[in-house]
């Protein structure tokens, strides 16, 4: 007789063994678990900060010469506005970054005051401004029998295309260079490979260069394709110098191409140059002004956020491209973007090791 064949618990069977086996290999990747549950709560959280709810805000308008009639020279004080006094190429620039909303300049005539407004018409801040300003000049007894001329100021570059392309250009590098430096480097070293490059005659520093070099070239071209791309199909421009251009994307490129070189000198899993990686990136992803202004974010926070090297490479690009300035003009981003470039570097070649 046969013994009755012994009952499996439903624990047992291969399907809940299984499921159980993909849960428990899941939880031993740090990095998936952060991506699946951590990142979209530090996501909502950042995106919450910078669009948080705002009680309604002043207006920002520049004032040219006097118009607003003050014997102390200094800007008025009116509800509802933040007035500035600053020369008309001053005040154009601030209104091109979207930094004021509209321009009011006086202008003597004949010994008579005439005044003028400039607004930009892809703002509705900026239509807003004049309309108001209008009720505020005729509770003043401002002379304005006669409508005040409006320029309409198409300055180019305001379009949210105009903001975003610069951005995508920026964690194009960035991503170039981590990525296609620092995990290709790891994967050097997990397959033993850099065993025996440390056998040869060469210097670290020729293989480092090496690897960055040519992975700049394949970033290149990246950068060349979506560029072309943009401008065929949005009408994307480069209104500063092309020559500016390419030495902010050289700069840039061998900024995080270093940053990358010092995340896998010392790396030896694919997993640790991953978190290494997503850590080094994350924030700037977020706080760099890639889809929206880093402005949105606390005015405490922006020391911090300045001195990030996709911040600076992503505005030095915004100020090539939609405002047409030289790269004379961005001393600051520059350096900012020379120290990581050389801090990193230098680090990377004392910190390397071949296993």
């Amino acid at each position: 007789m046969n013994p009755a064949p012994l009952k499996k618990s439903w624990t047992s069977r291969p399907l809940p063994q299984m499921v159980y086996t993909r849960l428990i290999e899941f939880t031993r990747e740090p990095q998936a678990v952060f991506w699946v549950y951590f990142f979209p709560l530090l996501m909502a959280f950042s995106l919450g900060i910078a669009f948080r709810e705002k009680p309604t805000e002043d207006l920002l308008v520049c004032l040219v010469g006097n118009p607003l009639a003050n014997s102390t020279g200094k800007p008025p004080i009116a509800s509802g506005f933040v007035f500035s006094r600053e020369t008309i190429d001053v005040a154009i620039g601030l209104l091109r970054r979207g930094r004021v909303d509209a321009i009011l300049e006086s202008e003597g005539i004949n010994g008579e005051i005439k005044l003028k407004f400039h607004t930009d018409p892809t703002r509705p801040e900026s239509a807003l401004a004049k309309a108001k300003l209008e009720t505020h000049l005729a509770h003043m007894n401002q002379p304005t029998l006669e409508p005040i001329p409006e320029v309409f100021l198409n300055l180019g570059g305001l379009r949210y295309i105009d903001f975003l392309i610069p951005g995508l250009l920026g964690i194009n590098l960035m991503g170039g260079g981590l990525w296609g430096v620092g995990y290709a480097l790891v994967d050097l070293r997990v397959r033993k490979l850099l065993k025996r490059f440390a056998a040869t005659p060469m210097r670290v520093r020729d293989l480092l260069l090496s690897i960055a070099i040519s992975r700049f070239i394949f970033t290149a071209g990246q950068v060349i394709i979506l560029l072309g791309t943009s401008w065929l199909v949005f009408g994307v421009q480069i209104r500063g110098g092309f020559l500016d251009f390419c030495i902010i994307v050289i700069l840039g490129g061998f900024c995080f191409l270093s940053i990358g070189l010092l995340v896998a000198s010392r790396a030896t899993k694919y997993e640790t140059v991953n978190g290494i990686m997503n850590l080094v990136m994350l924030p700037m992803y977020v706080f760099s002004g890639v889809f929206f202004s880093a402005e949105r974010f606390p005015e405490m926070l922006a020391p911090v956020i300045r001195i990030l090297p996709l911040t600076a490479l992503n505005d030095s690009l915004r100020a090539i491209m939609n405002e047409g300035r030289s790269i004379t003009s961005l001393g600051f981003e520059v350096m900012v973007l020379g120290l990581w470039t050389a801090g990193t570097l230098a680090l990377a070649m004392r910190l390397f090791r071949w296993r």
